[in-house]
């Protein structure tokens, strides 16, 4: 089979490691920073050859192909000479795609495909299919066609993911949206972002699906300038549509050729405009996978949403906590912000990835009493901000942020963590990040 490279001992890197060593390769693990003790131990367990906290080049210029994990950027003086020795390198979701011949629902997007994934697994679990969920969720893609043989996959898939895909051909594919994210990955060019995204479209075919959001202006241009091969099913909430998902009376109409399904908005589980948008894409793939209506209808309705994205903490003294770690960018946060019917107290800050905050200049006149700056750097933040809020207040922990919002917050109140940046200058990741504001509330 020849010799496998990866780059990055995390999870999407272990996870091909086993498959791969699974399929007669011999496989080599590197990663430049610490690999964590329970991969280091997965890796001895299936006697796989690893190393960290460098890369030997003599040991890596000699592959037949190499596995970058999504993390590392293609600039970086490794993958240049990787690349210069005519080695390919693919992604895990490449790689996993050629030992699997499931069904796949690939679902990306700025924001809303968690919700989605998870939404669309939901709704195939309860309808009793064989499926597994992976990719940017979970247990690797990877790590499951080595270890199960699923009828259906449903996967998240990031931008990163989609850059080093030559085959991968989901069945059915759904973008939720695209607006500027990641843009320090892509040159701050956000064109080359909209072309990664679309790469979960590069292999389809008439036989395959593009689920998308009709209402998402450069969704609807780039399909406009560059047609796709696969049938397309739009959905929107602002227009009716002869064909896919939209609202009419109260109701989500979804129609496919001559079939029709109806379920009204009041008994879905999840709130907000966004989730009337999810649920539309999860719903419009269950049907065409020809899960009953009756099983659709029921699963949209008795799913229990998304850790870490508008989760509903703990009320105290009549102010409502909600955790939405998860808005790790400007669009995110303008939905939470959106979807506030009381007074907020926003706690916002971390990463800037070249974020434009005026799109939200709007909602933060309308909504946000005060701001608390959760960052090392929140000089962006108020400047934008300073002369719209009365109140904006820097903090650098979690805990002093919690304890800042509970003195501002008055009855009815509602103090909303919706950071609209990356976690990483204070945190491990947005879980991190959700989890220690979800421990600073339980301690007031």
């Amino acid at each position: 089979m020849g010799r496998l490279v990866i780059l990055g001992g995390g999870e999407s890197g272990v996870g091909t490691a086993i498959l791969a060593k699974k399929e007669g390769f011999d496989v080599f693990v590197t990663d430049k920073g610490n690999i964590k003790e329970k991969y280091k131990n997965v890796l001895n367990h299936f006697e796989i050859n690893w190393e960290d906290q460098q890369h030997t080049e003599s040991k890596i210029l000699n592959a037949d192909l190499v596995m970058k994990s999504p993390g590392i950027p293609e600039t970086i003086p490794l993958v240049v000479a990787i690349r210069k020795a005519g080695i390919s390198v693919v992604s895990e979701i490449e790689f996993a795609s050629r030992y699997s011949n499931a069904n796949i629902i690939g679902i990306t997007g700025s924001n809303g495909k968690t919700t989605t994934t998870m939404l669309a697994y939901h709704v195939l679990k309860e309808a009793g299919l064989h499926v597994g969920m992976a990719g940017n969720i979970g247990d690797s893609y990877a790590k499951m066609v080595a270890e199960n043989s699923f009828d259906h996959y449903v996967l998240e898939i990031s931008s990163f993911q989609l850059d080093d895909i030559v085959q991968f051909r989901p069945h059915i594919a759904i973008i939720t949206n695209i607006t500027p994210d990641h843009l320090d990955r892509y040159d701050y060019q956000f064109e080359k972002y909209i072309a990664s995204k679309f790469n979960i479209t590069k292999n389809q075919t008439e036989e395959d699906y593009l689920i998308y959001d009709a209402d998402d202006e450069v969704i609807v241009e780039r399909l406009r300038t560059n047609p796709v091969r696969s049938k397309l099913l739009p959905f929107s909430i602002e227009k009716k549509l002869s064909e896919g998902a939209f609202i009419e009376n109260g109701k989500i109409i979804i129609k496919i050729q001559n079939n029709t399904i109806e379920m009204s908005t009041e008994t879905l589980a999840l709130e907000g405009k966004h989730n009337l948008k999810n649920t539309m894409a999860a719903s419009t793939a269950a049907k065409l996978i020809s899960i009953r209506k009756d099983t659709i209808r029921r699963s949209i309705e008795n799913f229990q949403g998304v850790e870490h994205r508008l989760e509903k903490v703990l009320k105290i003294h009549h102010v409502q906590y909600i955790n939405d770690s998860k808005a790790t960018n400007v669009n995110a946060a303008y939905y939470a912000l959106d979807s506030m019917k009381s007074p907020t107290v926003w706690i916002v800050g971390g990463v800037d990835k070249g974020n434009d905050y005026k799109q939200l200049m709007s909602l933060v006149r309308e909504k946000v009493k005060a701001i608390i700056c959760l960052g090392t750097d929140n000089s962006k933040i108020k400047d934008v901000f300073g002369n719209v809020v009365d109140l904006i207040v820097e903090t650098y922990d979690m805990e002093q942020a919690v304890k800042v919002a509970y003195k501002i917050a008055e009855r009815g109140d509602t103090v909303l963590l919706s950071p609209a940046c990356a976690s990483f200058d204070l945190f491990e990741n947005y879980e991190d990040r959700g989890n220690q504001f979800k421990e600073a509330i339980k301690k007031l």
